[in-house]
């Protein structure tokens, strides 16, 4: 099963694209021997600004897709309750499964209702890039708990 996070703007050079870039790396590298991955984050960009926009440059990645919303009102999940969640849908027949992160102001309510599922990262408002990094690494560690690798400790 392919994994994309999709996510509004570019991080660029930073910290914070250099962990998304290596979680996601390491989670491709890990989930080979268990049919996850790529694990791919593609950035866009509204072609103006406002959730309408955002909403229309999003939804182009997302045919043939299970998706996911992340947003604060969202159903938080522990590690290991995610990684059980992606090995199901992987097991379920699932070919691509994407990760949505909305810009500053949130998702389009119409985009975030067309989502099967949502995902909150807790009660706390954290900062998109952050936000990223988060997803990319909850994805690594899905990947090495399905693998029964060390990295998660509980």
């Amino acid at each position: 099963m392919k994994i994309a996070i999709v996510a509004i703007g570019r991080l660029g050079r930073s910290p914070e694209a250099d962990l998304v870039r290596l979680y996601a790396e390491r989670a491709t590298a890990a989930g080979r021997a268990l049919g996850l991955g790529p694990v791919e984050v593609i950035e866009v960009e509204g072609r103006k600004s406002g959730k309408g926009s955002e909403a229309e440059a999003l939804s182009a990645h997302l045919a043939e897709s299970r998706v996911i919303a992340c947003d604060e009102r969202g159903r938080a999940r522990s590690s290991r309750d995610f990684a059980a969640e992606i090995g199901r849908l992987r097991d379920d027949g699932v070919r691509r499964l994407v990760f949505l992160i909305g810009g500053a102001d949130g998702l389009d309510p119409d985009l975030r209702a067309r989502a099967q599922d949502t995902l909150a990262f807790g009660p706390q408002t954290w900062p998109h890039a952050l936000a990223r990094v988060m997803l990319a690494e909850q994805v690594y560690r899905s990947v090495t708990l399905l693998a029964g690798g060390p990295y998660h400790r509980d």
